[in-house]
């Protein structure tokens, strides 16, 4: 009898080095009968991290979103205000020589003569409806007499001497200024009282 039928039928057989290392291999990888990848705890963990960067991304691009929004609303108010400040430029213009025709009326003319007396009634009832049209479009005028200088608002023509008022102190207008929702629309010309410093801010007279 041979050596091969001699060898017992139910004889296992030696894993090789090859199988051995499949096995450790598909245990490294996660198969059923290796080590479990991670604890549950650690799962969890990282789950809850990835929620709160999620959620955090989420709250910067709503608050972007709101922002922009504000933006662009604030945007329309502003183009809806302004838009009529070069139209507004020129009525400015029509008030000045409305206060000029009546400033050139004398006093004592109003009482001698009827007809003129009526015409200025006329232009002043005309600079009312006029201002009143301003107050409604939020223009205001600026007649800073007496007011301290604000280089924000005031364009400085000259200074004067011996006003006895504070340096930089207004006390000549020579043309008001305009504002349109608080923003300028024309400075106020003006002339200033002379002292070298005003509150310890110097006076330019640049125009």
């Amino acid at each position: 009898m041979s050596e091969e039928q001699n060898k017992p039928a139910d004889a296992t057989v030696e894993p090789t080095e090859a199988t051995a290392e499949t096995a450790n291999t598909g245990a490294a990888n996660g198969a059923p009968n290796g080590a479990d990848a991670g604890s549950p705890e650690d799962r969890v963990a990282k789950l809850e991290a990835e929620v709160a960067s999620l959620k955090d991304q989420l709250l910067r691009a709503m608050a972007e979103t709101e922002n922009t929004r504000r933006r662009a609303q604030r945007d329309r108010e502003d183009a809806t205000k302004f838009a009529v400040s070069s139209f507004a430029k020129e009525l400015v213009s029509v008030a000045d020589n409305l206060r000029r025709a009546l400033d050139a009326v004398p006093a004592e003319g109003r009482e001698q003569d009827d007809m003129l007396k009526g015409l200025a009634v006329g232009v002043e009832a005309t600079e009312r409806q006029l201002f009143a049209a301003f107050d409604r479009a939020g223009i205001k005028k600026l007649d800073p007499a007496g007011e301290p200088f604000d280089p924000n608002f005031h364009q400085v023509m000259f200074e004067i001497e011996n006003t006895g008022k504070a340096a930089g102190t207004v006390v000549q207008v020579l043309q008001p200024g305009y504002t349109i929702h608080g923003r300028l629309l024309r400075e106020a010309m003006v002339g200033v009282a002379k002292g070298g410093d005003a509150g310890g801010q110097h006076v330019d007279t640049k125009a």
